[in-house]
């Protein structure tokens, strides 16, 4: 591992230098006298850094230098402590701040000529040993060498991999290769992209081999690895020797013999003989840009209209698309299915399917196995060569050991070189940004900004001329990302990627490389603590009983949690022994922050990164409640983040961070002891604070209730649920910030929002402006205008538990940023804004409560991909998109209650991949989307219905783009019948007649009951006199029905609580304490989980009760917990559900046969008894169509599962114990 070593020292190498000569500069270091030792130390690692950039280093020194280079590498690290140490206690000062600082100057003075005495020691060690030469050489070094190695290795091992998983890719790929079939199109360049191990050669070799398709369809054929290292007089003889022959190979080496053999002369005979030919040709294992562009221009001739084919393989993603301009000519190899993984691991191993069909252990930790190797060929073929060495009995041991055999066992070291060829490959500034990775743990989430952010503190990244420091941090990602070194997990809808994950196997890769590089420590459960004199530069806790014993915390620059609160000797999260922190991050701590652990911040003189956002459940909150005045210390601090705080205001102090980049503060909005709405439990919370300080409470407990005791009192009156926090006056000195969010309109002063005007780097804002009075909201506007970088904007008036504020400030004539790409509001427009319609660049808009009647305006945008339309944000009952409008739009979500019809004309939204629709009933259907020819899915929501879904099922299964319908249940609880419309079809493109009828037949079946009673019983009822009292149903049909009967409508308002959950007021009353009249429930979700589980059970079991038949709306939850603890005996079938209830076995027939259960109709589903099934058989008459394959064995299989009789008993529900 010399190669990483080496590669390390150079990175620190370039971070120390530039310190130092920023150190060297200062007009202190002079008054100091340790300039000129500065200055020495400088030119040093500038020396060693060159030494270091390309050394020659023979194969008997490669430990000698490996040592050499750890030294240079932690004298690096010492010297940028030193330096950092000396800016903070000295550099940044006043003169006459400085001279009083006569203490840490001495011991810094003392350090720098330490320093000064090492790196001359380490610069004479060099020349001792003579470990470094720099004469040129002409051949390729040991390094390359070994790598050419590892690659040749890999190849021979993956080439296995061709028996199980390649069928489908070869087909792919070859569709591709034969799209030109006749001797005429110009030469095409397919690429093969992914990352290492996936068998892309393999996929290469089997198409090259294709006789059929390759050697009967192209005039000649060549392969060529061209590796990392490649020579090019060779790599153009092999090309001759291959796609000409040998003879031609003589016949061009003789035709030049009297000229030297040129490389040009070489690549004019090659050109000249493939300008008439039909060639194909394989380029294997390109690891540049630079050699794609030399061999494609020099080696094939400019103009071959012949057809030919040319593949690339390649790990970069860049690569790959440089090398054609056809995106649709970039072939992105996946990881094999698991199926198809374990079957090449069984193969491997020598064993078959029958030996897990007995053992679950065994198919468990083969399916762990198979995962744990991401699925990759190279490293399943590698683990199951190994297995088929041990017994069975030892496989779940090996797993068990996976990390630790990957570090030491020689097997595997194919696997462990997929790895190390690809991080050998990468620039030396992304090395240490790679093996950063290893902090966070397996199988782990890493968002893209956290990551870039982290590097940013640490100095991994620097600004580069005019592109900014984040630019730069983001194009490092992306690069990784290209390079196949880390896997894309979320991107977003403009394909940004937004986060990513690596690869299992990568991770223990660079663990060990860490590790041995003395990185990252990472203290995990049952790992021993580091040997004494080691020096961890990043620790990070995983588990939850970690040790740290040996670890010296006064060199750990970023400390990092995902498990429980270590045990001891870990000192305080704000120590002085961790004084050269810069990176603080507990984002996913198993633990809960306190204020004690915050209070000395100001100690960590070089934080640059804090991240203590509460990650917990939703309903809690860190208990942190204030941001210590010390924070004005931390004067290298960036970026801050204390979401979930129970903080209410910043202190004045946060504006002397001038260095700040990103300050997130969003305030707890849960109080569970001092909710101002409850006073009586106030009080008795007040009166029991002095018991919270004794030894009777639990600490936990206590400074939860201290948190929020603090948020409440520091504003009693005028608390509110909003997250915003109050920010100070001088908010405007941050003129680096780029991110602010929440901010509290209400609580910040005027001259506060007018300073955000002042912010010109802003670019994501976010506010609540609930109870602000208009003054403030005028300010916030006028300031809005001035922030010409903004892209991101969140407004919210809205509150949790009310019906909304009022956004219709907004609509005032505004000049919106002119870079808006993403625009969030929460509350009252009704009118939409005119300035809406300059928005030019927007891509992303999420309305909610906004009440718009009509979306004209957004539909005229350009640029808009994302429409998120939430709880009344748009009030029409008729959702029409209408032709050419939405040209962008990728993907539509809407929840909206009101809606009962969304059609599609012809040409709007071309680009439409996505239509999410939930807490609707589509009474007249979705219409038009064989309009929409990138229509990827349809998803309907849990409380979505829509009419005609059998008829949307056959327009999907139609399209020919072949989108997917997606239910979140049963297709009968989605399905509301026949669509209303007038005639049989009708087409999306002509105008279509108001749906004010809709109603019709539920106002009709009102208006005869009465009458149909007076007939059956003789008696009159005097409507006038009595009021109806509504349990189900549209406020619109209940309007109309109250208007016919000539009715009072009586209001129960319980029933928009329990059936559609928006009832403020109601949700007022069921919160209140049981001593001020209320129901007493705190936690609403749990509540409401009871009680529908309490209906479930009334359905099944209270027949008698009026709404037992009615759609009773539960969550996935609760339905599959009362599944599972509920079963049925059948007694005289009368009282269960022939196709829906599990009445056989536990399981319902539409568990045991879902095909057959598609063909029976929704009405004989719902009604059919277990008794009416039985007689005569008339189950099997209810079942109508011309069934499948599938269902016809289903139905073999329902006849002959035995199902049980009927008997004279009722049938009971009971629950199990």
């Amino acid at each position: 591992m010399a190669e990483t070593v080496l590669s390390m020292a150079r990175s620190m190498l370039g971070s120390a230098v530039s310190k130092a000569a920023a150190a060297a500069s200062e007009e202190m270091s002079l008054l100091m006298g340790v300039q000129k030792e500065i200055w020495f130390m400088k030119d040093e690692l500038e020396t060693m850094q060159a030494f270091l950039v390309a050394p020659e280093v023979t194969k008997k020194k490669d430990k000698l230098v490996k040592v050499w280079a750890k030294q240079v590498r932690d004298l690096s690290y010492d010297i940028e402590d030193c330096l950092d140490e000396f800016k903070v206690h000295v550099g940044s000062k006043s003169l006459s701040q400085q001279m009083m600082k006569l203490k840490d100057r001495h011991r810094i003075a003392v350090q720098i000529r330490n320093l000064r005495a090492r790196v001359e020691e380490v610069s004479k060690r060099n020349t001792r040993y003579n470990l470094i030469k720099t004469e040129a050489s002409n051949t390729m070094d040991e390094t390359e060498s070994y790598l050419e190695d590892i690659r040749n290795h890999s190849v021979t091992n993956i080439d296995e991999a061709q028996l199980v998983g390649f069928d489908k890719p070869k087909q792919d790929v070859l569709k591709k290769v034969q799209e030109v079939r006749a001797n005429d199109g110009q030469a095409r360049v397919i690429s093969v992209v992914g990352m290492g191990g996936l068998g892309k050669t393999t996929l290469a070799r089997k198409i090259y081999e294709s006789k059929e398709d390759i050697a009967n369809n192209f005039s000649c054929c060549a392969w060529i690895t061209v590796s990392q290292s490649f020579v090019k007089k060779e790599l153009l003889q092999n090309m001759i020797r291959q796609l000409l022959g040998e003879e031609s190979l003589k016949n061009c080496l003789k035709e030049l013999e009297g000229k030297g053999l040129q490389i040009n002369d070489l690549a004019s005979y090659l050109t000249r003989e493939l300008k008439d030919r039909r060639y194909f040709v394989v380029l294997d294992d390109l690891w540049s840009i630079e050699a794609w562009n030399w061999i494609h221009g020099i080696a094939f001739p400019s103009t071959n209209n012949k057809g030919s084919r040319i593949i690339v393989t390649t790990r970069d993603a860049d690569i790959a698309n440089g090398c054609t301009s056809d995106e649709s000519f970039v072939y992105h190899l996946k990881p094999l299915e698991v199926d198809d993984a374990i079957q090449l691991l069984l193969r491997k191993a020598r064993k078959h399917h029958k030996d897990l069909e007995n053992n679950k252990n065994l198919r468990d930790t083969v399916t762990h196995l198979v995962e744990k190797c991401g699925c990759l060929p190279l490293a399943i073929l590698t683990v199951g060569g190994i297995l088929a060495s041990k017994k069975i009995e030892e496989w779940g041991k090996f797993y068990n050991q996976l990390h630790s055999e990957l570090e030491n066992n020689p097997s595997l070291e194919p696997v462990r070189r997929i790895v190390t060829l690809s991080y050998s490959h990468l620039p030396s500034h992304l090395k240490p940004c790679f093996l950063y990775l290893s902090i966070f743990p397996e199988d782990f989430e890493i968002k893209r900004r956290r990551l870039v952010d982290r590097w940013i503190a640490e100095g991994l990244v620097t600004a580069r001329g005019r592109v900014t420091v984040e630019e730069v941090g983001e194009s490092y990602f992306q690069h990784l990302i290209s390079r196949s070194m880390i896997l894309p997990a979320r991107v977003n809808i403009e394909g940004v990627v937004k986060s990513c994950r690596v690869h299992d196997i990568v991770r223990d890769t660079i663990i060990s490389i860490s590790r041995e590089e003395n990185f990252v420590y990472l203290t995990e459960d049952n790992v021993a603590g580091v040997v004494v004199g080691e020096k961890f530069r990043h620790v990070a806790y995983h588990g939850k009983s970690c040790t740290n014993v040996g670890v010296d915390w006064s060199c750990v620059r970023s400390l990092t949690s995902f498990g429980e609160r270590p045990m001891k000797p870990q000192p305080s999260l704000c120590s002085p022994e961790l004084r050269m922190l810069r990176t603080l991050d507990l984002k996913d701590a198993q633990f809960k922050i306190t204020q004690n652990d915050i209070n000395n911040i100001g100690l960590l003189h070089h934080l640059k990164y804090m991240n203590a956002q509460y990650g917990g459940p939703i309903m809690s909150h860190s208990n942190i409640y204030a941001l210590p005045r010390s924070i004005g210390k931390l004067q290298s601090l960036q970026v801050l983040d204390l979401r979930g705080s129970c903080i209410s205001g910043l202190p004045t102090e946060v504006t002397k961070l001038q260095s700040l980049r990103s300050l997130r503060c969003r305030k707890n909005t849960v109080l569970n002891s001092f909710d101002p709405r409850w006073p009586l439990i106030c009080m008795k919370n007040v009166l029991r604070l002095p018991i919270m300080f004794t030894p009777l409470v639990d600490s936990e407990d206590r400074n939860k209730m201290i948190a929020e005791a603090h948020l409440f009192f520091s504003s009693p009156f005028s608390y509110s649920r909003v997250p915003g926090v109050r920010v100070p006056r001088g908010i405007g000195n941050l003129k680096v910030l780029q991110i602010l969010e929440v901010v509290d309109l209400k609580g910040t002063s005027t001259k506060a929002i007018e300073e955000l005007g002042e912010l010109s780097q802003l670019r994501k804002l976010s506010v609540t402006t609930r109870g602000a009075a208009k003054g403030k909201c005028t300010a916030f506007c006028k300031a809005l205008v001035k922030l010409v970088s903004l892209r991101s904007v969140h407004v919210d008036s809205d509150f949790y538990f009310g019906d909304g504020g009022t956004l219709e400030w907004l609509g005032s004539p505004l000049s919106p940023p002119p870079l808006l790409r993403s625009l969030k509001l929460i509350g009252k427009l009704q009118v939409t804004p005119a300035w809406f319609g300059s928005l030019t660049q927007l891509v992303k808009i999420y309305l909610q409560h906004s009440y718009l009647k009509d979306l004209q305006i957004l539909g005229a945008l350009p640029q808009l991909m994302l429409v998120q339309l939430i709880g009344n944000a748009y009030t029409g009952k008729k959702l029409t998109f209408r032709t050419g409008a939405f040209p962008s739009l990728r993907k539509l979500v809407s929840r909206e209650y009101k809606l009962t019809k969304m059609r599609f004309e012809e040409d709007a939204s071309p680009h439409m991949e996505s239509i999410h629709i939930d807490q609707s009933r589509l009474k007249s259907g979705i219409i038009g989307i064989k309009h929409l020819p990138s229509l990827k899915e349809i998803s309907l929501g849990y409380f979505c219905e829509v009419a005609g879904l059998n008829m949307l099922q056959a327009e999907v299964n139609q399209h020919p783009n072949k989108p997917v319908l997606r239910l979140s249940r049963d297709q009968s609880h989605h399905d509301l019948g026949d669509v209303i419309r007038s005639g049989v079809e009708v087409e999306a493109t002509e105008p279509q007649p108001d749906d004010a009828e809709e109603s019709s037949q539920v106002i009709t079946t009102a208006d005869n009951r009465p009458k149909y009673t007076a007939e059956a019983s003789g008696l009159n009822t005097n409507l006038a006199k009595c009021s109806i009292t509504p349990i189900y149903g549209g406020q619109e049909a209940l309007d109309d029905i109250a208007s016919i009967l000539g009715c009072q409508l009586q209001d129960f308002p319980i029933r928009k609580f329990l059936w559609a959950g928006t009832d403020a007021s109601v949700r007022g009353l069921v919160c209140k304490p049981t001593q001020l009249g209320g129901l007493g429930i705190s936690d609403l979700k749990l509540a409401g989980y009871a009680l529908q589980t309490r209906w479930l059970w009334l359905q099944r079991t209270g027949h008698d009760r009026a709404w037992s038949k009615l759609p009773i709306q539960t969550a996935p939850e609760v339905l599959a917990f009362f599944r599972a603890s509920t079963f049925i005996i059948i007694g005289d079938g009368t009282q269960t559900r022939f196709w829906e209830d599990r009445w056989i076995s536990g399981e319902s027939v539409a568990d045991l046969a879902p095909c057959l259960y598609q063909f029976v109709p929704n009405r004989v589903r719902r009604r059919q008894t277990v008794r009416q099934g039985f007689t005569n058989r008339a189950w099997v008459r209810s079942i109508s169509g011309g069934l499948s394959l599938q269902a016809l064995t289903e139905y073999l299989h329902l006849w002959g599962h035995g199902i049980p009789g009927c008997s004279s008993s009722k049938c009971s529900h009971s629950w199990k114990l």
